[in-house]
C-alpha cells in the first residue's frame, strides 16, 4: 500500500509543479528554462523501471488514474505554451531553429525509415503545433511534401513563419481546417497523427474514409504511465485497419503503423 502513495505524490508534484511553472513562465521568459527541465524529467519519470512496475500494481487505482490525467492536460498545456515560446523566438532570431531542429530530430528519423518516406511523398501531418519540428524534419531530411493541420489557429501561424525562416516554406504548408475539407487527404502516401491528439479515433474514422487504400497512417501515442505525457490510444482498431505496433521502451512515446484492411473481392 506504500507503494500507492509513493506513486500517488509523485504525481500530485508533478502535476503542481509543472502548473507552478507554466504560471511563472508568463511572468518571466527565463522559467521557460526551468519549464523545459521540467518537461524533459517526464520522460526519465515515464520509463524508469521502478515507475514502470509501481504503474503496473497501482495504475488501474482510480486515485492514480484521476491524477494522471491530470498531469498530462498540464504537460500538454505547457509543452503548448513552450512551442509557442520557442516559436516566438526563432521569428525573433533568438533561437536558430534550424539548429534546434537538427539537434531534436534524431527521435523522427527512425519513424522516416519505419514508414519510408521520401522525396515522392506526400505527408499530412495532423496536430503540428506552433513549433513543427516533427514536420519540418520530414521536409529538411526526406524533401517531401508535408502538410500540416492544427486546430490552433495561433498555432498554425507561428509554424508558417517557422517554416520561412528555416527556409523549408516551399515544402511544408499549414492550415486550421477540418479534414474533410483538405484535398491534400485525397493524395497523401503517410499520415502522421501526434501524440497531443486527443481524439485519435474520431480522427481516424474521418481519415477511412478520405485516405487511398494504400496510405499509411502512423498515430504516436502512450498508455499506461506514458499517457501522463501523450494521449492513450486504447481503441481496437483492427476490424479497419492493419496494424502494426512499433515498441520503443526508452521514448517518449510508441508508435502504431497503420493502413486500410484490404477488402477482398
Amino acid at each position: 500500500m506504500k507503494e500507492r502513495f509513493q506513486l500517488l505524490l509523485s504525481l500530485k508534484v508533478i502535476e503542481y509543479e509543472i502548473n507552478e511553472l507554466s504560471e511563472f513562465a508568463k511572468e518571466c521568459d527565463e522559467c521557460f528554462d526551468l519549464l523545459k527541465t521540467k518537461l524533459d524529467s517526464l520522460h526519465h519519470f515515464m520509463t524508469d523501471t521502478n515507475n514502470i512496475t509501481l504503474w503496473q500494481e497501482w495504475g488501474e487505482d482510480q486515485d492514480i488514474l484521476s491524477f494522471s490525467e491530470k498531469v498530462r492536460e498540464a504537460s500538454v498545456r505547457a509543452l503548448c505554451q513552450m512551442e509557442k515560446y520557442q516559436s516566438m523566438r526563432s521569428c525573433n532570431h533568438q533561437l536558430n531553429a534550424s539548429e534546434y531542429i537538427s539537434e531534436l530530430s534524431r527521435s523522427v528519423k527512425q519513424e522516416l525509415e519505419d514508414l519510408k518516406i521520401n522525396s515522392d511523398s506526400k505527408v499530412l501531418f495532423i496536430g503540428s503545433g506552433a513549433f513543427p519540428v516533427s514536420a519540418l524534419t520530414i521536409a529538411s531530411e526526406k524533401s517531401a511534401e508535408v502538410y500540416c493541420v492544427d486546430i490552433d489557429q495561433e498555432a498554425v501561424v507561428m509554424g508558417e513563419r517557422v517554416a520561412e525562416i528555416t527556409g523549408l516554406k516551399s515544402l511544408v504548408n499549414f492550415s486550421g481546417k477540418e479534414l474533410k475539407n483538405l484535398a491534400f487527404a485525397k493524395k497523401a502516401t503517410h499520415v502522421v497523427i501526434a501524440s497531443l491528439v486527443k481524439n485519435k479515433p474520431d480522427v481516424l474514422r474521418e481519415l477511412k474514409d478520405l485516405l487511398p487504400s494504400r496510405t499509411q497512417v502512423i498515430i504516436r501515442y502512450g498508455n499506461g504511465l506514458k499517457s501522463i505525457f501523450n494521449y492513450p490510444l486504447e481503441t481496437d482498431l483492427s476490424r479497419d485497419w492493419e496494424l502494426r505496433k512499433v515498441n520503443r521502451i526508452d521514448g517518449i512515446y510508441d508508435t502504431m503503423i497503420l493502413q486500410k484492411q484490404r477488402v477482398n473481392t
